[in-house]
């Protein structure tokens, strides 16, 4: 995880016994801060929460969400349609949506590659869903993630990367920065000669706000090793992509 800035080493020290006192987001934020972590949106910050403190951050996040509510007028008392939904909306940002901040990386089983495999691999699409990080909208897609290996490459199970895109995609972010932080996590398990991840997604801050278009989507790629160097690799690899989207 990247460091934080210098000046979050700024801090008063505290004992266990005070910061048990504390809020579980400051316990956790006073850790990432004594580590010199960042904890920006779209950080995994599982290593530093222990265990039993995420079931008291939804309380906080549900305390939070009801004031919310109520600076936005709604009578959640009288009102059974929003009577829980401070606690839903803590349950799906802690557990669901934003999962990929406060869980840490599903087990992946790596195997070697014993009949060298050296051809291109295509996974995908692969549906995903995030949120956007300046509005938290939506963010709803599909990726293809195209692998050259070689030799000493790890091999994972198909539904392995199914399981990493949802883990890199559950935090709010932008998809510039999304793509490039899977490529990395794959990057380093499996370690091909090359690697290609193309994603495709429609953005509801532009279809539900603002400027309300339902037309667009936002189309970008990764492309790192041999699919950087290789224009017949890149051009096999997006050539099957479009013909894929033609079925």
């Amino acid at each position: 995880m990247p460091p934080s800035s210098p000046a979050a080493a700024d801090r008063i020290f505290r004992s266990e016994e005070e910061l048990a006192r504390l809020p579980a987001s400051e316990r956790i934020r006073y850790r990432l801060q004594d580590a010199r972590c960042r904890h920006h949106a779209n950080d995994n910050i599982a290593a530093f929460v222990r265990e039993g403190e995420l079931e008291e951050l939804k309380a906080e996040v549900q305390a939070k969400v009801q004031e919310l509510l109520h600076s936005l007028v709604i009578d959640t008392e009288s009102d059974h349609n929003t009577h829980g939904t401070a606690e839903r909306l803590a349950r799906m940002y802690v557990d669901e949506v934003f999962q990929g901040r406060y869980r840490p990386m599903p087990t992946v089983t790596e195997f070697p590659n014993a009949e060298r495999l050296n051809e291109l691999m295509i996974v995908g699409p692969i549906t995903v869903r995030s949120a956007c990080s300046h509005h938290l909208c939506p963010i709803l897609g599909r990726v293809w993630i195209g692998l050259l290996p070689n030799e000493h490459s790890n091999l994972i199970g198909l539904s392995k990367y199914a399981r990493i895109c949802d883990w890199v995609m559950s935090r709010p972010q932008i998809q510039e920065e999304a793509v490039m932080m899977l490529a990395n996590e794959l990057q380093q398990r499996v370690r091909p000669d090359g690697l290609a991840i193309v994603m495709e997604a429609d953005h509801f801050c532009m279809h539900w706000r603002g400027v309300k278009d339902n037309q667009s989507a936002m189309v970008n790629s990764v492309m790192r090793g041999a699919f950087l160097k290789d224009a017949n690799l890149r051009r096999e690899f997006l050539s099957l992509l479009a013909r894929k989207g033609k079925e």
